[in-house]
């Protein structure tokens, strides 16, 4: 990864940010909770973690970060969106509650509870484009991409062929947690984009 270790923030206002923060940690970058537009200041990278993605909406909203994080992506920064965090950075929710909205970036549309209750969530292996072996990972109330636009290729399917993971490059969006399951390639691939990454002044 080269020299220094790249600044990582994650969007703390709700979700599973300790797994993230850690996992990111052991893989040599520096965290950062985002809470205010204060700490977007500087960043190489973004993680919107999963957690509950209408909630996440609101209080992006009440702490005025919507329009500073819109902008952040805006400016290139390398993003890894998972379960609602892949919510969140969708072009396009179709079942999202009423008014609900999202940061966008990631030109894909979003099935939000697509397999229904937390009693539908699931362990499963994986395989993803670009990984040499089966990941093991948690679907949690999970969302699932049911259109894909130009420049977004799919990194992930299940056997049943629901779209579950995606990148445009910049943002890699996943339905699932691999936080939680100690999966730690995908967070290692995002970690290599941000330290190549440089901060807008």
């Amino acid at each position: 990864m080269g020299g220094n270790a790249p600044l990582i923030g994650i969007l703390a206002l709700q979700g599973d940010v300790a797994e993230h923060r850690e996992m990111l940690q052991q893989l040599g970058a520096d965290t950062r909770d985002i809470r205010s537009t204060a700490d977007l200041q500087g960043l190489q990278g973004l993680v919107i973690p999963g957690g509950e993605s209408t909630v996440m909406d609101k209080l992006v909203r009440r702490f005025e970060l919507k329009t500073p994080l819109q902008e952040l992506i805006g400016s290139g920064i390398p993003v890894l969106g998972t379960c609602a965090g892949l919510i969140m950075c969708a072009n396009t929710l179709t079942d999202g509650i009423e008014g609900q909205q999202t940061l966008g970036g990631l030109d894909v549309t979003v099935s939000r509870n697509a397999f229904g209750s937390q009693r539908e969530s699931f362990d499963t292996e994986l395989t993803v484009s670009g990984l040499d072996s089966p990941v093991a990972v948690s679907f949690i109330r999970a969302p699932i991409v049911t259109q894909v636009g130009d420049g977004v290729s799919v990194r992930a399917s299940l056997p049943s062929g629901e779209i579950v993971a995606v990148d445009n490059g910049q943002i890699l969006g996943l339905s699932f947690h691999p936080e939680i399951t100690g999966e730690s390639r995908l967070h290692a691939e995002f970690v290599g984009r941000a330290a190549s990454f440089s901060p807008v002044s």
